[in-house]
């Protein structure tokens, strides 16, 4: 009787400490207390770090990107992937610099 208290007590535990990251990510992905919306929450710090490195960074991204996708023009269109190479060297960091909220990690609202 002593063995199998032990080996169910065991086994509850695990279970609950199994639970935990579930159970935080619930939390994480609806932190705005809106059950309609996901909305990242940042923190101050997050914000902070983001307007002061990251928004310079990928503004500075986008300009060399777009700088780039001209020099590369003529073998894009050559290889037919002019679309590609315009959402990857211009429109990604463009959207990450101006589109994504003030510390968020995504860009855009995600309406569920």
């Amino acid at each position: 009787m002593n063995l199998f208290r032990t080996c169910a007590a065991v086994l509850a535990l695990t279970t609950g400490l199994l639970a935990l990251p579930v159970q935080a990510e619930v939390t994480q992905q609806n932190s705005s207390g809106d059950p309609t919306y996901t909305i990242e929450t940042p923190k101050g710090y997050a914000m902070a770090g983001d307007l002061i490195i990251a928004r310079p960074l990928l503004i500075a991204a986008t300009v060399i990107g777009a700088g780039l996708f001209v020099i590369s023009l003529p073998f894009t269109a050559a290889g037919g992937n002019i679309g590609e190479a315009g959402q990857a060297l211009v429109v990604e960091p463009g959207a990450a610099a101006f589109v994504r909220c003030l510390g968020c990690t995504e860009v855009g609202y995600k309406k569920d």
